[in-house]
């Protein structure tokens, strides 16, 4: 019944914030979870390590590995929305996305950021709704546990720890 709640909760999650992208697409409605567990009409955009607000990070996640573009790509998401280490798919493509990053855009959206090697690629892909099938659902106490320690860095991760620790607060 959590990871209903869970699914339900990201696919609800309200608030749409321009991010990283030069392009932007408006979201039509909500994400919708269907029968088969596939996040529809999910809002996403794209980023790059060299784009001025990351290039303090390099080509490094949140969660301290190398972003990736291969058969797994890096993503970044609210993690109280998408916790680290979400395993998934978009419709028509061949590559699985992991959450390994987040941004102060996403904070409180449901938009997903995928990572691009190249300003080029990023606005490539501009912003997009598309829809997603889960694989794997991360983990909220493993989000918490990485950005703890980070709390008096930026106010978009208290805002996530917040949120989680709320969610967590409301099910027990």
């Amino acid at each position: 019944m959590t990871s209903l709640r869970t699914i339900l909760l990201a696919a609800l999650c309200a608030g749409f914030t321009a991010c990283q992208s030069t392009t932007q697409v408006r979201p039509t409605k909500l994400a919708v979870v269907d029968t088969r567990g596939t996040l529809r009409n999910v809002r996403t955009t794209a980023y790059t390590h060299s784009e001025s607000d990351h290039i303090v990070y390099g080509a490094k996640s949140a969660v301290g590995t190398d972003l990736k573009y291969g058969t797994v790509r890096s993503a970044a998401a609210d993690w109280s929305v998408y916790p680290v280490g979400t395993l998934f798919k978009i419709e028509g493509e061949p590559y699985v996305y992991q959450v390994d990053d987040y941004g102060s855009a996403l904070v409180g959206t449901k938009t997903i950021d995928l990572y691009r090697p190249s300003k080029t690629a990023m606005n490539d892909w501009g912003a997009r709704n598309v829809n997603i099938h889960v694989l794997k659902w991360g983990s909220f106490d493993q989000s918490l546990a990485i950005m703890k320690p980070r709390l008096g860095a930026k106010p978009h991760i208290r805002q996530m720890v917040n949120a989680i620790e709320a969610k967590n607060g409301s099910e027990s």
